[in-house]
């Protein structure tokens, strides 16, 4: 079900990129969004642990989780109204609605809190979307600060492509840029600067000859 909604001041531009794309996104994104179900794998969510997602976009994610983790707790916001619409529809299609919740909100500044009546979540994971937002480090930083003690912010991207040709990685980032997609090759640095902020751990491990970045920060 929909949690409160937060203020919503650039969500616009994500409705009008998936008004229509997001009837065949996960059709079309399992060829290129690769290391989703790694991740996923990886977050080893404890018995009853609380998973939000940050841009949860049509569900795939979440209901992949649930199948993963049937006795977690699963949250998920997403700055675009058409991609919540899909995802609820999803997770009643699944049988999953009554154990997810769903929130439109902006990941750079929300309020689990107001949106779902918890201050933290024991695991937070961001799948190809800091790519997509501009403010993806404060983003970033704002998922540590809502992790409990113990939890862990999983993040997987696309990579800097310096072990594939030159000519493939000119194609891709040309290609993703039609879909307003930036590769945050810095993202491993990034991560590792919020991570010592926070006196937590960063690990990183890089996909399918750095196609994919899967990076953790992993609160002590």
């Amino acid at each position: 079900m929909f949690g409160k909604a937060q203020k919503i001041d650039h969500g616009s531009l994500m409705d009008r990129v998936y008004r229509r794309q997001r009837h065949v996104y996960d059709a079309t994104r399992k060829y290129y969004l690769l290391g989703r179900d790694q991740m996923i794998a990886g977050l080893d969510v404890p018995s009853g642990g609380s998973v939000l997602e940050i841009g949860c976009g049509t569900g795939r994610n979440l209901i992949k989780t649930m199948n993963q983790f049937p006795n977690a707790r699963l949250y998920g916001i997403d700055i675009s109204r058409e991609m919540l619409d899909t995802a609820q529809k999803a997770a009643d299609h699944a049988g999953i609605a009554d154990k997810l919740r769903l929130a439109y909100a902006d990941a750079a500044r929300f309020d689990p809190q107001a949106l779902f009546g918890r201050r933290d979540f024991d695991r937070i994971f961001i799948s190809y979307a800091v790519s997509m937002i501009p403010q993806w480090q404060v983003v970033m930083r704002e998922a540590v600060a809502h992790l409990a003690p113990g939890g862990e912010l999983h993040i997987v991207d696309f990579g800097d492509q310096k072990r594939l040709p030159h000519w493939f990685r000119a194609a891709l980032y040309r290609w993703l840029e039609w879909f307003h997609v930036t590769p945050r090759n810095n993202l491993f640095t990034v991560a590792a600067s919020i991570a010592a902020d926070a006196r937590a751990k960063a690990e990183t491990r890089a996909l399918y000859r750095g196609f994919a970045w899967i990076s953790v920060i992993r609160r002590s």
